[in-house]
């Protein structure tokens, strides 16, 4: 990886299907015009975009970079859940992650919000991942807005001990009103903690001008109007995709926060098998191949059809050559394809049925 000034580890894509508009395409011929040589891919509560991501990163020298923005469960309120943002660090890591989603999908669900449980990670869903503190949305944040120190304390202290030398302090300037304030107290608690700060913006649509379509988009996911004065407002103009020159500007006091997004990027180094096909092993008697398997399986399945169709003995052997020869051009297609497992799964499935 080339040595950027910046790496962008946080931004949602249009499969962020609530809150993003970014064309993952775009993204990357962004990011590689602008000398980024890694840029991760962490839409909302899922990894849709992942392959799509990866091929067209790789395709323009640019390190991909994969995570997710998950939903934490409220420890004491389902109603006020947290985020934290999760990066793979190697192929155990996207495991973990896939494991994390998977299961929240399937066991966690709240207002259509997939909740990660924080007992998972202790438990070691953690392997394998970086943890960034989810800035103004995160549980350490939310207690920074409300100047509750010793409970952003005691939030950071749990996730460094589950992420250890893992876990970092996400710093934002991104045109908020209680940015600063965030910023000054977040820095004050990883210096007392002895945590890393990094700096992160979120990127949520690639250009300024596109600010208005990303709020028609947030509009239409959570029943607003734009015009509605009352509305929730969690983004502004700044949430477009950056480039190093501005955000080295943005964080001029803070060159280590700087430094530690690309010292982030350089940690995750995750690679891909695309194209192969994963099939579980289909049992098969002792010393039987796959392929013979499928060829006894399909002649004794031909004996019981010509069974039903030609009742006599007689006329059913008349006919069988054909048949025979019929299936036996089959199977040695299935199994020229590399296909005798696929078809024994499918079998099952349907036989099961």
């Amino acid at each position: 990886m080339p040595d950027p000034a910046f790496v962008h580890l946080r931004l949602h894509t249009e499969f962020s299907i609530v809150d993003g508009i970014v064309r993952i395409e775009r993204a990357v011929a962004k990011a590689a015009a602008d000398g980024m040589g890694a840029l991760a891919i962490t839409d909302l509560a899922n990894l849709f975009g992942m392959v799509k991501f990866y091929k067209a990163a790789r395709a323009a020298g640019v390190k991909p970079i994969l995570g997710c923005d998950a939903w934490i469960e409220g420890e004491t309120d389902r109603e006020k859940p947290s985020r934290l943002l999760l990066l793979a660090r190697s192929r155990e890591g996207y495991r973990s992650l896939c494991e994390l989603l998977s299961r929240a999908w399937l066991e966690n669900q709240h207002r259509g919000r997939a909740e990660i449980k924080r007992g998972w990670l202790a438990e070691g869903g953690a392997r394998g991942l970086i943890a960034l503190s989810g800035a103004l949305a995160g549980d350490v944040g939310m207690a920074l807005a409300q100047d509750n120190m010793a409970q952003a304390e005691r939030h950071a202290r749990e996730w460094a001990a589950i992420f250890p030398g893992a876990y970092y302090l996400e710093l934002q300037r991104s045109g908020r009103g209680d940015a600063e304030a965030y910023v000054e107290r977040a820095l004050h608690l990883a210096g007392r903690l002895g945590l890393p700060a990094v700096a992160t913006h979120a990127v949520q649509f690639l250009e300024p001008e596109e600010f208005k379509a990303h709020e028609a988009r947030v509009c239409i996911a959570e029943g607003y109007v734009l015009a509605d004065q009352r509305r929730p407002r969690a983004f502004t103009q700044e949430n477009y995709f950056k480039t190093q020159a501005e955000m080295a500007a943005l964080f001029a006091d803070l060159p280590e926060a700087l430094a530690n997004a690309v010292e982030i990027a350089r940690r995750c180094n995750l690679e891909l098998e695309l194209g192969t096909n994963r099939l579980p092993r289909f049992p098969t008697p002792p010393g039987v191949t796959l392929e013979d398997h499928l060829a006894e399986s399909a002649r004794a399945g031909l004996a019981r059809r010509l069974a039903q169709l030609y009742p006599e003995p007689a006329a059913r052997e008349a006919q069988a050559q054909r048949y025979r020869e019929r299936l036996d051009f089959e199977i040695r297609t299935i199994v020229q394809m590399g296909f005798a497992g696929y078809f024994l799964i499918v079998a099952d499935f349907i036989n099961w049925a």
